[in-house]
């Protein structure tokens, strides 16, 4: 289950940044927190136009780490909270996750599914 307050900070104004892994180090990408959809078995499923570098590191490993907060959400000590999300990950071309956000982003090559492993509110 997505917490509540991630779902709110989702909905509003604020920079998402994923990070991953490959064979030449890490390697960061950023969108926007109101392009993240949520899928009915609680992944997220974000847009990719680009991120081709991101999707080479997924194939090395799997794993990513995502930063994503809001001015406009009441965190832990007054305006603004934020998330860090440990999660797998997935590039889909195909089939209901793919056309879900295709339908919603004309300029869609692919979305990146990520599973949750743990969701903690940093802020």
């Amino acid at each position: 289950m997505i917490p509540e307050k991630l779902q709110e900070i989702m909905k509003k104004d604020g920079v998402v940044a994923i990070a991953t892994i490959g064979e030449d180090g890490p390697h960061m990408v950023n969108t926007w927190n109101s392009y993240i959809r949520v899928s009915e078995d609680d992944r997220l499923l974000i847009p990719a136009g680009y991120m081709h570098k991101t999707e080479t590191n997924v194939a090395y490993n799997n794993q990513v780490l995502i930063t994503l907060g809001s001015s406009k959400v009441t965190g832990n000590n007054g305006p603004g909270a934020g998330f860090l999300i440990k999660g797998t990950a997935e590039f889909v071309t195909e089939g209901p996750d793919f056309d879900l956000l295709k339908s919603k982003f004309s300029w869609l090559r692919a979305t990146l599914a990520v599973t949750i492993d743990s969701a903690t509110q940093t802020w």
